[in-house]
């Protein structure tokens, strides 16, 4: 790069490399999954899709980074030849197209916090439902969005040290504060054991073999860990020789995994405790911004506390996930163009507002983009690092992971893993993905198809053999 920049201490890595991890996926995303997945049946196949295959892939990613001391565009090339550069690219549109409707999340986020603050919370599910139909239309979602961004950019154009690892050095301790504060808060709620045996320790064994709960097992663990988005990869070139990756990426693993479960552990028992089952199963929107206002507003003022506090975590971990994200292309511009990293972030966040536009305006692309660019994209891209490591540089690996003293019977056991392991399982993810996704997109755009176009038969036919 122009200017070679380098963490201050591991430590700082660490945190900033679990910072990427944990965001809105956890406190957004792992509510509805695991209600929609059968709760412990969801949370087996998140956390053996996390172990078998998330981690050694991590491990992989870091080492590219580091080994080649490149951005995730270049890094690749440097590692394996040009005829690797699509996955550079890989990276790039992950990255920006995730931050693209993650901005406007953002938003939403930061609007309901300065709302739950200043005004109040909604008295009822109604005028929840009214309120946050305003939050996520009009004037108020593109200013919301684009503060999101000029905030993320802020810190990254401060650089490694001075923004990434001073923001993450306190937002994680205080993140986890939060959090172990409102969970213990939640456990004393009535209701709160049956919130947590309806959504996490109910096993329903069925949802081990449902399509769709695979997928959102897929998607939730590859989202939420930040596998396959080039962030980690990005934050490993600024990494020195002696930090022990295999220990690190284990840290970044355990962080994010204690911050989803810690978050079940709010979220699960409010739900139960105000009746609010029904809202969290029919989507992620319905639990995060209309389910938990509404069940605090009985609380009266004390309700309106944990609103905020609530509120202030889901931002705070959200905006330590869009400065990762935003770091991938800036990282890359910097590296290929010799770009000053200020230039590099003006233009990457004026870039990635304009794309997360159609997210912004129209509810159904902001779905979409969340499918393609925070579900398939990363599993295509765990898969194509799996095989980089794996197979097409195998000798880097090792050696990257030997200088940094990590013992010879780990590192066999991790190439193992990366060759016959993480390929065929990822592989499978990848086809029971794009297989769901198709069909319920089949079966969405079936009742709105002419029946006398050519292809009308066809999407329909495939959506109904999908269930729809």
């Amino acid at each position: 790069m122009a200017v070679r920049e380098h963490w201050r201490s591991n430590l700082g890595f660490v945190l900033a490399a679990s910072g990427s991890a944990v965001g809105l996926g956890n406190l957004w995303g792992f509510a509805y999954r695991a209600s929609q997945g059968g709760g412990g049946a969801f949370l087996l196949l998140y956390l053996l899709i996390v172990l078998v295959v998330c981690l050694p892939v991590l491990v992989a990613e870091m080492a590219l980074g580091r080994s080649t001391g490149h951005s995730p565009l270049l890094a690749p090339v440097t590692a394996a030849g040009k005829g690797w550069q699509p996955l550079g690219w890989l990276f790039i549109a992950a990255s920006c197209g995730i931050l693209a409707f993650y901005a406007v999340l953002m938003g939403w986020t930061g609007h309901t916090l300065i709302h739950s603050l200043f005004v109040g919370l909604p008295a009822d599910q109604e005028a929840a439902s009214t309120f946050f139909a305003g939050v996520s239309k009009g004037n108020s979602v593109l200013v919301g969005q684009g503060l999101s961004l000029v905030l993320t950019a802020a810190v990254v154009s401060t650089g490694v040290q001075g923004g990434i690892e001073r923001l993450s050095r306190w937002a994680l301790p205080l993140l986890f504060a939060l959090l172990i504060g409102l969970a213990i808060w939640a456990s004393g709620l009535e209701g709160a054991a049956a919130g947590r045996q309806t959504f996490l320790l109910n096993f329903d064994s069925a949802q081990l073999f449902n399509l769709t709960t695979i997928r959102h097992a897929f998607n939730q663990a590859f989202f939420s860990i930040g596998t396959g988005i080039g962030c980690i990869l990005a934050y490993a070139a600024y990494l020195d020789r002696r930090a022990h990756l295999p220990r690190e990426a284990v840290a970044v693993v355990g962080m994010d995994t204690a911050v989803g479960l810690l978050a079940g552990l709010v979220t699960f028992p409010v739900v139960m405790s105000f009746g609010l089952q029904n809202t969290v199963g029919e989507s992620t929107i319905g639990a995060l911004f209309i389910s938990i206002p509404t069940g605090l507003a009985s609380l009266g003022q004390t309700g309106q506390v944990v609103a905020v506090l609530f509120f202030f975590l889901a931002y705070l971990a959200a905006i330590t996930s869009s400065v990762s994200l935003l770091e991938v292309p800036v990282a890359s511009l910097v590296d290929r163009l010799g770009w000053t990293r200020r230039r590099a972030v003006t233009v990457a966040a004026t870039v990635i507002f304009v794309l997360g536009l159609p997210s912004a305006t129209y509810g159904p692309a902001l779905d979409f983009m969340s499918d393609v660019f925070g579900g398939v994209l990363l599993i295509v891209g765990g898969l194509l690092i799996s095989l980089l490591m794996g197979w097409r540089a195998p000798a880097r690996f090792r050696e990257d992971l030997s200088q940094s003293g990590t013992p010879s019977d780990l590192r066999r056991v991790l190439l193992f893993s990366l060759r016959w392991v993480s390929p065929l399982v990822i592989a499978v993810g990848l086809v029971i993905s794009l297989w769901d996704l198709l069909g319920q997109w089949s079966s969405g755009l079936c009742p709105v198809l002419p029946s006398w176009l050519p292809v009308s038969w066809m999407v329909c036919a495939f959506g109904s053999a999908h269930g729809g």
